[in-house]
């Protein structure tokens, strides 16, 4: 009995090891939209501000740059918000207490960054001819965030000896959390030179592969929306693959470089353009047809407002979570044809960029900072073409669940997919 049973120890510890794995990948995902929620705003007034924009109103120009310095702002400090988000995100039951030792201790990184810049890079000059200082983008906030957060959790009610009780509990966690930035920017300062020239090399494999890297980045980023893990991969390519500089700021990821000016950015946005303005409000028309008359009428109120959010501000998980799990063949479909519009607009040389969501909204500030970004209108137009008819198709070929289309009448469950936000 006891050698049959031994083997069996490790396999039951193993999925619940996947599954913690699982669970804690989806909760940093789900820290990352704290931060990033707030760019969009900052996206805007930065876009608002800029010379073609308000500061082509003549006598404006100092107010428009006004403007854009407030949105340049979030975007420069960009690393600090992430280790706020992250901070507050992961540690469970946190309070303010938790974003103040995530402040304090990037506070601390940054300034452990600047003093070991001439030791480890001595004698390397940025743009502008200066001493180049070590900056890992987001990545250094996230770092910190995720170590204030489990700083949090270990020591917030750590209760030291009397003479320094005014030091226990929470007010211990800011303490801890920079001598650990201290010590964990040293460290990180040593290996700056290897993660920037993997972080170049990288950039520059993708710049020389657009093609097949927008094409695979824009499958997966479909694919991994049903397991809630499609927030971490955007990270690297969105938040901190590539560099460009301008008026003495550096900045990283494919959308600050965007919005920034850099004319080789939007190689991981272009593309989704044409999907979310035009190609899955024409698949919500063609869930809204083949639904059976009865439904039509609801299923047409449901499909027509996850369509306008889609085309609007690019939110489509309403829209596609009315079909991912019901019609799952038809999601999948959805993820080839997405990958396929970025290798597309990638091959033509076409960018776009946004601060959000590829919408309407984002489509229209940002038209005048695109390259070729008018195309993007007929090839969406040829997007949506192809997804009205391959749906339909799909939909009657394979008898798919779609809403509409159950047995007797539209499932709750469905209903509630559907227009979840």
């Amino acid at each position: 009995m006891s050698t049959a049973a031994a083997p069996d120890v490790p396999e039951k510890k193993t999925p619940r090891k996947q599954s913690k794995l699982f669970a804690n990948a989806q909760r940093l995902g789900r820290s990352l939209l704290l931060p990033i929620a707030v760019m969009p705003a900052a996206g805007i007034l930065l876009r608002l501000g800029q010379s073609d924009m308000l500061g082509a109103i003549p006598g404006f120009e100092q107010g428009a740059s006004i403007i854009a310095a407030a949105g340049n702002g979030v975007f420069t400090w960009l690393p600090l918000l992430f280790a706020v988000g992250i901070a507050i995100g992961w540690a469970k039951k946190s309070d303010g207490t938790t974003a103040l030792a995530a402040v304090v201790g990037y506070m601390v990184m940054y300034q452990v960054f600047a003093a070991m810049s001439p030791i480890v890079l001595a004698g390397v000059e940025d743009a502008n001819g200066e001493q180049a200082t070590i900056n890992f983008g987001v990545l250094g906030g996230i770092v910190m965030g995720l170590v204030s957060a489990v700083l949090w959790q270990k020591f917030h009610r750590t209760k030291m000896p009397d003479f320094l009780g005014f030091f226990s509990g929470r007010r211990l966690v800011p303490i801890l959390t920079a001598a650990a930035a201290l010590v964990i920017a040293v460290l990180m300062s040593f290996v700056y030179r290897y993660f920037d020239i993997a972080l170049t090399a990288a950039g520059q494999a993708v710049a020389d592969n657009a093609v097949l890297g927008g094409g695979i980045f824009g499958f997966v980023n479909r694919m991994l929306i049903p397991i809630g893990l499609h927030q971490l991969l955007n990270f690297f390519p969105w938040f901190q693959l590539g560099s460009f500089t301008t008026g003495g700021e550096t900045y990283h990821g494919d959308i600050a470089r965007f919005l920034a000016g850099d004319p080789t950015a939007g190689i991981f946005q272009t593309g989704f353009f044409p999907i979310m303005m035009f190609a899955l409000p024409a698949g919500a028309l063609a869930i809204w047809r083949n639904a059976k008359p009865q439904n039509r009428k609801l299923v047409g109120g449901i499909m027509l407002s996850a369509a306008l959010t889609s085309f609007v501000t690019g939110i489509t998980e309403p829209l596609e979570y009315s079909f991912m799990f019901v019609a799952f063949p038809l999601y999948v479909i959805h993820a080839v044809l997405t990958g396929t519009s970025l290798a597309l607009v990638n091959a033509l040389g076409i960018r776009d960029g946004f601060s959000f969501s590829a919408g309407a909204i984002d489509f229209v500030l940002n038209l005048g900072k695109s390259e070729g970004g008018l195309w993007l209108i007929p090839i969406g137009l040829g997007y949506a073409v192809v997804y009205y008819v391959l749906f339909s198709f799909v939909i009657k070929k394979w008898n798919l669940r779609t809403p509409g289309r159950e047995d007797d009448t539209i499932a709750e469950s469905t209903i509630d997919a559907a227009t979840k936000p």
